[in-house]
């Protein structure tokens, strides 16, 4: 399929550039992802100006056949879009007080629907406070925008190509040993989505990341694709690979699509099958 190519230097923000970018006016769009939405509304402390959303918010309806987090409809993703006031100028940033992981499934998604410059906070909100940048409980402002999604902007894989690229390319499972040895899609390999981080929550640096997944053939020619159980470990090895400049295709139903036809095969172990 036809895919929107990423630039690399669009693919992360620092605190201090984001700081910066707020405090000199630019149109800035922050968004908050969590895994399952905030219960103690009283101790929500987020960015200033911070859309609070989850994960939910960028998939659409699960059904029997679909994974937890399908992609969500053209319309649905378009009208978040619009609420959260993300215009073609804008500059969206996302990061997630509690799972990297959903920060970058909203990145990818958004990218995915055609919002041209969409940045991940590296470090997440720690890096903001270590900034010097402030907290607040107070809710972020409705927006109001007109922007038309382009929907299929990065591309994705299905249960079929996967089990295909796996043998014609190379498939990473982004889960650790344990998951990975349970099932697996057979012929792929396995590196943690959390390999792509440091212990302090940033993204490592690009000689890193590319030695790691070297390991597993990935260059930066190699056709490559991520998967995990519901796709958000996945989207983080997606953004880390976007961020050496290896496009990489994802599986945003991963395993808990994959898994939905009992026929479909499955491999056992800590070898690909």
């Amino acid at each position: 399929m036809t895919s929107t190519p990423v630039h690399v230097d669009r693919v992360t923000i620092s605190a201090e550039r984001l700081r910066k970018k707020i405090a000199n006016g630019r149109d800035v769009v922050v968004l908050e992802v969590r895994r399952t939405p905030q219960t103690d509304d009283a101790a929500a402390q987020r960015i200033p100006g911070a859309h609070a959303v989850t994960v939910a918010d960028f998939a659409g309806p699960e059904t029997e056949t679909s994974g937890t987090f399908p992609l969500p409809s053209a319309e649905q993703i378009q009208a978040s879009i619009r609420h959260w006031g993300i215009t073609a100028d804008s500059i969206v940033v996302t990061y997630s007080p509690d799972n990297a992981a959903a920060a970058a499934r909203a990145w990818w998604t958004l990218r995915w629907a055609g919002v041209p410059d969409v940045r991940y906070l590296d470090g997440g909100v720690e890096a903001w406070t270590a900034a010097g940048g402030a907290l607040t409980d107070e809710p972020a402002t409705e927006g109001a925008s007109d922007f038309v999604v382009t929907t299929g902007a990065l591309p994705t894989l299905d249960a079929d190509t996967a089990a295909a690229l796996a043998r014609s390319g190379v498939l990473v499972d982004t889960r650790g040993a344990e998951g990975y040895a349970e099932a697996h899609i057979p012929g792929a390999g396995y590196l943690p989505g959390t390999a792509n981080l440091t212990d302090d929550g940033h993204l490592a640096d690009d000689e890193t990341l590319r030695a790691r997944y070297r390991e597993l053939g990935v260059e930066a020619d190699t056709e490559v694709g991520l998967y995990c159980v519901v796709g958000n470990a996945a989207a983080l090895s997606v953004l880390a690979l976007t961020k050496i400049g290896v496009p990489a295709h994802y599986y945003p139903g991963s395993l808990s699509e994959y898994r939905t036809d009992p026929t479909r095969p499955i491999a056992t172990g800590l070898e690909r099958g």
